[in-house]
């Protein structure tokens, strides 16, 4: 009978987290482990490191888990839910995700959010051109320019821990580990070319 009520709890939370998309994070989360906010090869950098909670290893975790680890990527979470690419994502081997966080959600309109949350195969084709079939170093980030999964180009620029994707939206927190993804937190939601 308890398996049977934490069933129904644990659908009801997702439903909540579906419905949840275009509402705010809200308050501040607690914050459980700082980031180093140094660039390195095995740590992360960029001015948003220490204000991102989490749990204090996202190493182990598929992407789509370990992206869930952080309240300030909800919102790219329940996209992915709903866009069913959750599957998808955390099948794959070595990609690199550019992960907007849930500012970069609350900076489209309210129609376009509505928009794309009401048609599932242009939200699928938005968070997939979010997506690399590679491992990108910070060293790549420079000049970078990669294929998504989406099929179109994205585009990296900077130096030091100061990189923009498309000229448009800044790496906030950047090389996030996880088992089978690097993670770039962005501050834009980036949409591929028409």
């Amino acid at each position: 009978m308890n398996f049977t009520r934490m069933r129904t709890r644990t659908a009801k939370a997702t439903a909540a987290a579906l419905v949840a998309v275009p509402l705010a994070l809200g308050g501040a989360a607690p914050q459980s482990q700082a980031q180093d906010a140094s660039p390195s090869p095995s740590g992360t950098f960029g001015p948003g490191c220490a204000g991102l909670a989490q749990k204090a290893s996202t190493i182990r975790d598929k992407v789509v888990e370990a992206a869930a680890a952080y309240p300030q990527l909800s919102n790219l979470v329940s996209a992915a839910v709903r866009a069913q690419l959750n599957g998808t994502l955390d099948g794959k081997r070595n990609i690199t995700v550019f992960a907007p966080n849930n500012k970069a959600f609350q900076g489209m309109t309210a129609s376009q959010l509505s928009s794309l949350l009401a048609n599932q195969g242009q939200l699928k084709k938005v968070l997939t051109y979010h997506v690399v079939d590679q491992r990108i170093t910070p060293n790549q980030l420079s000049h970078g320019s990669f294929t998504t999964l989406e099929g179109s180009k994205l585009t990296t620029s900077g130096s030091g821990t100061d990189f923009k994707v498309n000229g448009k939206a800044n790496i906030v927190c950047g090389n996030i580990e996880a088992a089978n993804a690097t993670v770039y937190v962005i501050d834009a939601v980036l949409q591929p070319p028409s």
